[in-house]
């Protein structure tokens, strides 16, 4: 049944977007327990980790849990919009710099041709993607809405307790929701509204940022259902056991 009240301009339909990939996401991870939260399907996945168990050289976090995260790279998926950074007259310093790469390897991606490279991004957990996004939420929000002084890689309390870190992320993002429903076209247009330190934000017209992250939501949300969905399905066949 169509909403007669829905909204039809600009924000209006990136909240109405979100509002349903948001109720969409809370029935998803209903009953999300601890085990199958940190559940790694391969091995070598990233996940969250007790600090000192960390196996990934970046791997952050304020407390005693940490997210892993590799080397710096940009994954062939990004190629296009490096691409589009480039030709909208970002320097190479600069978006190198953004990326946490080198300028050889910006120059490598901007000369490459034809089918993209391989992807070798590892798998992850539910407790990562889960963690990931909460973080980068966190980080736009605090750099957007926010005091735009807080390190974004100290914000979130990492958690091996899927109950908690649901009810964290579920709250973080409503506070979120009704920050961006209060905003103006002004600032939707406005480049740099947004100054989160990881990406293009500082450079883009808010409505761009706005929709990216809408995107980057949906499509990690995806990602935790496709695992929850493998968890589920993790005989191989009528009467063989369960998979450890």
């Amino acid at each position: 049944m169509g909403n007669e009240h829905a909204r039809a301009d600009r924000l209006g339909l990136l909240v109405g977007q979100f509002d349903l990939a948001r109720e969409m996401a809370e029935v998803r991870l209903t009953g999300l327990g601890d085990e199958e939260y940190l559940w790694e399907p391969v091995p070598g996945c990233w996940s969250i980790r007790p600090r000192g168990e960390a196996t990934t050289p970046r791997a952050f976090g304020p407390g005693e849990w940490v997210l892993d995260q590799g080397e710096p790279r940009i994954p062939a998926n990004e190629y296009a919009e490096v691409a589009r950074q480039a030709a909208g007259g970002m320097t190479v310093a600069k978006i190198a710099d953004d990326w946490s790469v080198s300028v050889e390897r910006v120059e490598q991606i901007l000369a490459h041709t034809g089918t993209p490279e391989p992807d070798d991004a590892p798998v992850t957990t539910i407790a990562w993607r889960l963690g990931h996004l909460h973080f980068c939420f966190a980080g736009q929000w605090e750099w957007t809405f926010g005091e735009r002084r807080q390190e974004p890689k100290l914000l979130v309390d990492f958690t091996p307790s899927a109950t908690v870190a649901v009810e964290r992320f579920l709250a973080l993002i409503d506070r979120w929701r009704d920050s961006v429903a209060a905003m103006t076209d002004e600032q939707l247009d406005t480049i740099g509204f947004s100054q989160y330190p990881y990406g293009s934000d500082p450079d883009d017209p808010y409505v761009d940022v706005l929709s990216g992250s809408n995107l980057e939501f949906i499509h990690h949300m995806a990602e935790i259902a496709l695992l929850r969905d493998l968890w589920r399905a993790r005989f191989t066949a009528p009467g063989q056991t369960r998979a450890q």
